[in-house]
């Protein structure tokens, strides 16, 4: 027998395609009530800004539309989702609370709350795997602890039967009674929150899905391999705004991929095989959260716990404002702060720079991308921060250390990605970007000299380590 109604409570899975417990809910009650809870904090936060909630007021007015389209509402409430979804039960005798699982430890703390919630009110919880292909607990070492490098857990990843995508729900029966009351679609306000002029893409499951599109058949993705580390253009997916709010599914972008790979050529293959080990590190990275959710803390490698960071908050400020005399640190930074997203390769350029040539603390740019990036991920985002620290898992040994000309030199030769953040350098010679200035005077009028000398910071950081090291003897 279905039941009669039954909630889904919308988390990172804004959408209607190959969405596993929306699916399982149509599939079971005769009415779904589809809620999201909103966030009640104001002001400002450590962890989002306007960039990223601007772009999940446009994603909750997509799927509004969306479901009014199937002949349902979405029912919109703030406050804590334990205490939202109670009242909705009592308001409506829903029997049942359908979810798709979060891997966080506030996710999974909510979650234990919303179990305890449904055992004392008599109804079922019903709770599936979505945000990744394998969840933390199914790719595990032969010993069955935690992988805590990638390399390996790549290899086990891949090995895995990948599930096939759930298709999109047409119903849902029922739309929720006017009784069953919605707050207005959010916008900035709600979380007081000043207006952005960021140009963050487009929200929503069908722009996300003709992005995916997009990245699959116009060559980005055959290409991939070859040239994902150039930042300038569209040289990677730009799915990662579109993974993180679940605006599309792993298994269907997972599962394009393999049906693209089946038709390519060999060297299309080998960069398709690329990209979806790069999904691979992002679920990596949340088994590392779920397995050890003391890294949003504290370094993963107990070794560098307690380390110094003698980084001054004046060079750090300099840093987010893409003011520091090194073109391809201050044209990730000004991107970021205009657009929202930072290309991956400028992200471990800037990031390096700020831990090992200035030595600040990685949470604070950790903290910093959070409230900027439209695609921010804490998995991930911790992750790459401890990376490029020498803390985190898989880390390059501390003592790799990149250059920033050097950098520039092998993925941004010509200068193009930084003329088109850094408008000071436009005219600049390409070559001149290439080494840090060697007369004393700025390469162009108003551009800042480079505020640290690489070399010398560079010895500086591998004696901190050293350091520290040697005093936990």
């Amino acid at each position: 027998m279905p039941q009669p109604t039954v909630i889904h409570w919308f988390r990172r899975d804004l959408r209607l395609t190959d969405n596993p417990a929306l699916h399982a809910a149509a599939k079971e009650a005769a009415q779904v009530l589809p809620v999201y809870c909103l966030s009640d904090w104001a002001g400002a936060h450590g962890w989002t800004g306007p960039i990223r909630q601007q772009f999940l007021c446009g994603c909750l007015a997509s799927l509004a539309a969306n479901l009014q389209a199937i002949g349902s509402r979405l029912i919109l409430r703030t406050g804590s989702a334990d205490e939202v979804l109670e009242k909705l039960v009592i308001e409506t005798g829903a029997t049942a609370i359908f979810f798709n699982r979060d891997y966080d430890p506030f996710g999974r703390a909510m979650e234990r709350k919303i179990q305890a919630l449904c055992d004392r009110l008599g109804i079922e919880c019903q709770s599936f795997q979505d945000r990744v292909m394998h969840e933390p607990d199914e790719i595990l070492t032969g010993d069955g602890n935690p992988y805590r490098v990638y390399t390996p857990y790549s290899r086990n990843w891949l090995a895995q039967e990948k599930t096939k995508p759930y298709p999109v729900v047409k119903s849902l029966g029922a739309a929720p009674m006017e009784s069953c009351a919605s707050e207005p679609l959010p916008a900035l306000d709600h979380w007081q929150l000043p207006m952005t002029e960021a140009a963050i893409p487009e929200p929503g499951e069908r722009a996300a899905r003709s992005r995916m599109k997009h990245h699959i058949e116009s060559g980005i993705l055959t290409s991939y391999k070859e040239l994902r580390d150039v930042p300038e253009g569209q040289t990677t997916s730009r799915l990662g705004q579109d993974l993180r709010f679940g605006l599309v599914g792993i298994r269907e972008l997972v599962a394009r991929c393999e049906k693209a790979a089946a038709d390519a050529s060999d060297s299309g293959r080998l960069s398709i095989h690329t990209y979806i080990k790069e999904l691979a590190w992002r679920e990596f990275y949340l088994a590392i959260l779920w397995h050890y959710p003391e890294v949003f803390e504290h370094e993963f490698n107990p070794e560098w716990r307690g380390m110094e960071w003698p980084g001054t908050r004046k060079n750090f400020e300099t840093w987010r404002q893409g003011r520091t005399g090194f073109p391809i640190v201050d044209a990730g930074m000004r991107q970021l702060l205009a657009t929202g997203f930072m290309h991956n390769r400028v992200r471990m350029i800037v990031a390096m720079f700020l831990t090992k040539d200035l030595h600040c603390d990685w949470r604070w740019g950790e903290s910093f991308f959070m409230q900027h990036l439209v695609d921010g991920e804490n998995a991930s985002n911790n992750g790459g921060w401890q990376w490029s620290a020498g803390t985190g898992a898989d880390a390059a040994p501390y003592f790799r250390i990149q250059n920033p000309w050097t950098q520039t030199k092998r993925y941004d030769p010509e200068g193009r990605y930084i003329k088109t953040w850094v408008p000071e350098l436009a005219n600049v010679p390409s070559s001149a970007l290439l080494e840090a200035p060697k007369n004393g005077r700025s390469i162009a009028p108003g551009y800042p000299l480079p505020i640290v000398d690489h070399s010398t910071e560079r010895d500086r950081c591998l004696a901190l380590f050293a350091k520290h090291r040697a005093s936990r003897r």
